[in-house]
């Protein structure tokens, strides 16, 4: 068994570097266009947004749709807060990710303790009013530039800086990774399984809720101050309603429970629109119709013969094992 958690580690490292480096000779050969050059940051965002919504939706069970709140909450603080500073780049970026995560984790504390109670559509609900109640302050506030915007905010995550980016987003995955792989993760997993019976065998449900809508609201945060130091500016209506489905979208079409999933989903819904910019007419149409193929391939008889083919293969190897 540890020789193939070894082989997975291994695999998914060269992967890691694999993408590094592609990336790299993209960027420094001059291979891609401006435009293409402008999403790369942006796949690296949503990839930590959808990661991080992964273990509230897929792990914990729990429908969600204010993502982009916590997101708008990090993006605000942490670009405030490197305004406010005349230190170098690099480090008001870092403190930046740091305010602005733990901002997005207070309010997730806040909101997270009165609004877990609820589950399904009711808790779908809630978590959209709480979004739409974050856009509304922020218009209201005049330290936040209102329906102007907050401008003046340095380009420090730009693909000039994909290196740092890039750390951030294997940090996001590992922590997300090992967390559910772990004791916790494995409680947080019963409770989606079934709340009762975990409550019944000793675990804290709402202590693990919590825990994982906080978990989940700091990453959200930090990929809100990446956010704000690649596009320059911030306005309330870039964190409606929209951008937390678009991130649901992410989770529900890389599989629910599964961050690779949600990795590969994420980078894919965010080149897309790009990649069929040159079918102007017909680019949200071939959108859509390419959401539609990966929805029904997602549910089809072919991908859960694969998936059955996969475990049975598992299941003989660990009875040889056993053996």
């Amino acid at each position: 068994m540890n020789k193939k958690i070894d082989k997975k580690m291994i695999i998914n490292v060269v992967a890691a570097v694999a993408a590094y480096i592609v990336v790299m000779i993209l960027i420094n050969g001059g291979i891609l266009g401006r435009q293409a050059m402008s999403i790369i940051i942006p796949c690296c965002i949503n990839v930590i947004l959808a990661v991080s919504l992964c273990l509230l939706v897929g792990f914990l069970g729990e429908l969600t749709l204010g993502h982009a709140g916590f997101m708008s909450i990090g993006a605000y603080a942490g670009a405030l807060t490197t305004n406010a500073l005349n230190l170098p780049p690099m480090i008001e970026l870092i403190i930046g990710l740091l305010v602005g995560g733990i901002f997005a984790a207070i309010f997730s504390l806040i909101i997270g303790l009165p609004v877990l109670r609820l589950k399904g559509d009711y808790l779908a609900i809630v978590t959209l009013g709480f979004g739409e109640i974050i856009k509304s302050v922020i218009n209201a506030l005049g330290f936040t530039g209102g329906a102007k915007g907050l401008t003046g905010i340095g380009a420090y995550s730009n693909y000039k800086n994909f290196t740092f980016v890039y750390i951030f987003v294997l940090l996001t995955i590992l922590v997300i990774s090992n967390l559910v792989r772990s004791r916790h993760g494995r409680a947080i997993c019963a409770v989606r399984d079934n709340a009762i019976a975990a409550e019944a065998i000793g675990i804290k449900v709402t202590k693990f809720k919590t825990m994982a809508f906080v978990i989940s609201g700091f990453f959200a945060g930090m990929a809100g101050v990446f956010y704000a130091h690649n596009v320059g500016i911030l306005k309330p209506v870039n964190f409606d309603y929209n951008k937390s489905i678009e991130i649901l979208v992410m989770v529900v079409l890389g599989g629910m429970g599964n961050i690779k999933g949600a990795v590969i989903a994420a980078v894919i819904l965010t080149a897309l629109p790009e990649v069929l910019r040159g079918a102007a007419d017909f680019r949200m149409l071939l959108y859509a119709i390419v959401l539609i193929a990966m929805m029904l391939f997602n549910n089809s008889r072919f991908r859960m013969a694969i998936i059955e083919k996969r475990n049975l293969k598992k299941a003989m190897s660990i009875q040889k094992e056993g053996e």
